[in-house]
């Protein structure tokens, strides 16, 4: 993913298995739908995640290193599996309501523990795209380090506008520390995860004197999230007593989307 050289031509399905937005998605699967009597379908769901980008890196012949992203996904959702299936009513009631929060929380250290031992968790993803020979220039560790830390910090928001909306709303399920605050961090996350890579590429091939796209536009990172503006303000219109908050969301969308595609 991240660093210096062109990316080598892959398949569409080996392409996606091979992003760090693919480890990923048992963590915001997990993420967004845990909460009170949702536990059970929201692990079920991570851990069927977990287990189909293990199984189809391997059956789509991608041929990549194991990635500790897909094994702390394994790992831990599977853990959660068990401790689900043996709780007992106090415990479950526990999980439904924290889970959510405990695998941010996991993730973030995953993340930021990756980065001090010099090993953030996208460097496998990045190595299946590099020429190895960049593999070990400052330019492509530091633009792994930037991406990993992006995902540590995005899913820090979501533990703590989680656990905002659990210990003083005294409402894990609230609108906007449950659902639209985490979405919009993930999404942030996940869209710079494709933009930053190549604006670092663009660069390099600039500073060099090598042919070439130029980096890829501020707009076309932001495009996404002013997008997201719109069904949130759709969410807020209905479901939320604010509802001039919702249309002032929507009208935020609306003009920042055609703004930025202009």
């Amino acid at each position: 993913m991240s660093g210096t050289a062109s990316a080598p031509t892959v398949s569409g399905l080996n392409r996606l298995l091979g992003s760090p937005v693919a480890g990923m998605a048992p963590w915001i699967v997990f993420s967004l739908l845990a909460g009170p009597g949702r536990f059970e379908i929201a692990v079920a769901l991570a851990l069927a995640c977990s287990l189909a980008l293990v199984l189809g890196g391997r059956l789509v012949g991608r041929g990549g290193s194991w990635k500790l992203l897909e094994l702390s996904d394994l790992a831990f959702f599977s853990g959660m599996a068990v401790l689900g299936a043996l709780a007992d009513d106090s415990t479950l009631r526990w999980l439904e309501t924290y889970a959510g929060e405990v695998s941010n929380i996991a993730l973030v250290l995953i993340a930021f523990g990756s980065m001090a031992a010099g090993a953030p968790f996208t460097l496998p993803y990045a190595r299946e795209r590099v020429d190895p020979a960049h593999w070990g220039t400052p330019a492509f560790l530091r633009a792994n380090q930037v991406v990993t830390g992006v995902w540590g910090a995005a899913f820090l928001v979501a533990a703590i506008s989680g656990g905002y909306g659990i210990l003083v709303l005294h409402n894990p399920n609230n609108l906007w520390t449950g659902w639209i605050i985490q979405a919009l961090a993930i999404v942030a996350a996940a869209r710079f995860t494709e933009w930053y890579p190549e604006a670092v590429r663009a660069r390099a091939r600039r500073d060099s004197g090598r042919p070439g796209a130029g980096p890829p536009p501020l707009s076309a990172l932001l495009l996404p999230l002013a997008g997201l503006l719109i069904p949130a303000g759709i969410a807020v219109l209905v479901l939320d007593s604010v509802w001039w908050l919702g249309v002032l969301l929507i009208m935020a969308g609306t003009l920042l989307t055609t703004a930025l595609r202009t």
